[in-house]
């Protein structure tokens, strides 16, 4: 696996710095126009005032007036000429907006939509799910941390979205910022009504009663004709009374408009790949440490590495993970990053019955692939990928640039190639208790299947959420076959 970025970017992903560019664009494009549409009342004021002056007073006896040669002669050169002036202001002006309305047509093309929107905030909520936050923490140049909370509107838009994807516990924690931020009388578009709405029943399926009818109780009083908001409140005071005197055998049913039942749709507390994204679980013991070595590597022997050896660390023991530092110059990677942003496309996983790739919450991330072929620096990449591992990279697939947004992430899942070279961002392995953490410019190595040629189980590995940063990361996948003199067979079951 080679490392060729660490994540410490901006928050935004290059598509949302791009959007940071057009909103700039946008806004001085606006503000040229405002400009130009005053020059235009401007130029026009003065056609006015001129037809006004030429034109003089109205004439008593229009008859006589205008049967006269000369004047006739005045009036008809008059009116051609100020009507020249109007075209002609008329024209310029009308460029000027068919130049606007083109650019922000052009521009809109590349606006985020509602999906877009909709994304973002499940990134959000993923992050939440892994790193426990209720709001997100940014990081400034500095190094210096600072919370931005998100406004009433943000806030529901974002409870919306969790209640959409089955997040429940989120969706409630998010109406209540939103919900808490209102009663400080923080403006918005939503209103206390809006979100009670969803609110009320929402803590009552999370097994708040108290905090349902206290909530549903203002409801009432904010539109006191709801029958819904009646036949809910009716329902929280029956079972109140009913616990408060012990004789509740069974609790009733609650109405048939009332929201399903959500407790057992709620995601358990605990992941292992979850905690150690979070830094929980790690099994590296301090006497498991002292057994790892670190060494400088010729890929024993070989021409290419005898003057310019390679730094190499082991992470891990078994099984065998190494890392190579400072294998990807800070030039090369500015290149792989230059040559993918381009290509980058929504990652899809592989439906491992029909073969058929699809877009799954699983691989939340846009990938990109890089042929040896493209630029040196691909094909110098994975040549000294093949140096120091000795393998055949004719047996290899290109390489793959993937780039995670907010809350981008790869759950658990096995490589079907026998290595794996990533560039930049965290990667855990669940079934050993493993955490790689990301420097740029290393390479990390393993292999995912045993030199029986059977799947080692125990490379189960996934991708955390971009909790801060811009994650870009490069697959390298090198296949099996081809391999079997320079990675020996073994009948061992272990090896």
């Amino acid at each position: 696996m080679i490392f060729i970025g660490n994540g410490i970017f901006p928050f935004l992903t290059d598509h949302m710095m791009e959007l940071l560019v057009i909103e700039r664009s946008l806004i001085q494009s606006l503000r040229d126009y405002i400009t130009a549409q005053k020059q235009c009342i401007d130029r026009f004021n003065s056609v006015v005032e001129a037809c006004e002056n030429a034109s003089g007073d109205f004439p008593e006896d229009l008859e006589k007036h205008i049967s006269n040669p000369f004047t006739a002669y005045k009036l008809v050169r008059r009116l051609r000429l100020e009507w020249n002036m109007v075209d002609q202001v008329t024209k310029t002006c009308s460029s000027y907006i068919a130049d606007f309305l083109a650019n922000v047509s052009l521009v809109s093309q590349r606006l985020p939509s509602e999906k877009d929107m909709d994304g973002v905030a499940l990134g959000l909520l993923r992050l939440q799910d892994i790193y426990r936050q209720l709001q997100i923490i940014t990081v400034d140049v500095s190094g210096q941390v600072n919370v931005t909370p998100l406004d009433p509107d943000e806030s529901f838009h974002v409870a919306m979205v969790a209640l959409q994807n089955h997040k429940f516990q989120y969706a409630l924690l998010w109406l209540q910022e939103t919900f808490r931020q209102l009663e400080d009388g923080i403006p918005a578009l939503v209103t206390r009504r809006e979100v009670l709405t969803y609110l009320g029943p929402l803590a009552f399926q999370m097994g708040n009663l108290p905090l349902a009818l206290e909530l549903t109780q203002q409801l009432q009083e904010l539109d006191p004709s709801c029958r819904q908001t009646m036949v809910h409140l009716a329902y929280y005071r029956t079972l109140r009374e009913s616990i408060r005197c012990g004789s509740q055998t069974q609790t009733p049913s609650l109405p048939s408009d009332a929201p399903v039942n959500i407790l057992t749709l709620i995601k358990p507390a605990s992941e292992t790949y979850e905690s150690l994204c979070r830094g929980e679980g790690i099994k590296m013991t301090p006497r498991r440490q002292r057994t790892l070595r670190c060494r400088y590597s010729t890929g024993r022997g070989n021409p290419r590495l005898i003057y310019a050896p390679i730094k190499e660390e082991q992470e891990w023991d078994h099984p065998l993970i190494i890392r190579y530092h400072d294998l990807v110059s800070e030039k090369e990677i500015e290149t792989i990053k230059h040559l993918s942003r381009s290509k980058l496309d929504r990652a899809k996983v592989s439906d491992h019955v029909t073969g058929e790739r699809f877009s799954a919450e699983t691989r939340v991330a846009k990938s990109a692939w890089l042929a040896d072929e493209d630029n040196p620096v691909i094909s110098r990449v994975t040549q000294r990928m093949a140096d120091l591992t000795g393998l055949d990279m004719e047996a290899a697939e290109m390489l793959q640039v993937a780039n995670y947004g907010i809350g981008g992430q790869y759950e658990p899942h096995f490589d079907n190639k026998m290595s794996d070279v990533a560039v930049g961002g965290s990667t855990v392995f669940p079934d050993i208790g493993a955490a790689l953490r990301p420097y740029k410019g290393s390479a990390v190595l393993w292999y995912n299947l045993l030199q029986n040629g059977e799947e080692d189980a125990r490379t189960l590995h996934a991708a955390c959420p971009v909790f801060v940063g811009n994650k870009l990361v490069a697959n390298k996948w090198v296949r099996a076959h081809g391999q079997e003199f320079r990675r020996r067979c073994s009948l061992s079951q272990m090896d």
